[in-house]
């Protein structure tokens, strides 16, 4: 099941979300290397983590799957975001030099085809960098928030994901220690259960967190497919089939 976009803003907006934004902002900073007149894409729903990473950047997307909706950013300034199925990006090859993927390779269709797409609009020294739910942890046993939703991954299938789409897995790191709950308790023993977490029960982290480089001695073939899909708005008016008359009115 694909959060849509609803759900989604509802989660972040409360107490919890916020907590969990503030776990992976953590885990991502500690693995984000400051890169000079960066293009910064964003895929899935990734503007709590853009909103801290655009400054440092050249230019910045947020690119939204079509089933999950999307939603205006920033909130200054020119919207920056795009509806896109997510296996045919509107880019051209080598356009982007970093990618962050939150709620994203989990709903796709097909992770590798996805991770494919995104080989081809990074540049030669480009990075992907990717948030998924940890099959072992708490969170993705719980519905109640996006990280229960999609396909969990283990460390090792992630890894190898990435390798099967020609990316080098390099550093990477974890989030969400804390239990799923927005109890008072839970909430105030938050900074001391992220900071235990990271250091005793690493292996069963809410969400892995790791960052891929891209390689360019290995070809990748390509997929034909079958049929190509064709999103139209929900609100657009179809109409009626019309009907065929003859030159003496007759059907």
């Amino acid at each position: 099941m694909t959060e849509d976009i609803v759900e989604l803003r509802r989660f972040y907006d409360s107490s919890l979300g916020a907590r969990a934004s503030r776990s992976i902002h953590a885990a991502l900073s500690s693995l984000w290397e400051p890169m000079s007149e960066e293009r910064l894409m964003g895929l899935g729903y990734t503007m709590p983590w853009l909103d801290r990473f655009a400054p440092d950047a050249e230019r910045v997307l947020a690119f939204m799957p079509a089933r999950q909706g999307a939603t205006t950013w920033p909130s200054a300034g020119p919207n920056a975001v795009a509806l896109v199925y997510e296996e045919e990006l509107p880019l051209a090859d080598a356009s982007l030099d970093r990618v962050l993927l939150v709620h994203a390779l989990e709903h796709a269709e097909n992770p590798e085809q996805l991770l494919m797409e995104i080989w081809r609009v990074l540049s030669p020294n480009g990075r992907v960098v990717v948030v998924v739910p940890n099959r072992r942890g708490v969170w993705a046993r719980f519905e109640h928030t996006p990280f229960g939703t999609g396909r969990p991954f283990s460390r090792t299938q992630l890894s190898r994901l990435m390798r099967a789409a020609n990316f080098t897995p390099s550093v990477s790191a974890e989030a969400l220690f804390s239990p799923p709950s927005e109890k008072n308790w839970v909430a105030k023993l938050d900074n001391v259960l992220e900071r235990g977490g990271r250091r005793f029960w690493p292996a069963f982290a809410g969400a892995l967190i790791m960052e891929g480089q891209k390689r360019l001695y290995q070809g990748l073939a390509v997929k034909q497919r079958s049929s190509r899909r064709v999103f139209v708005p929900a609100l657009e008016p179809q109409g009626v089939a019309g009907t065929a008359y003859n030159r003496d009115g007759q059907v």
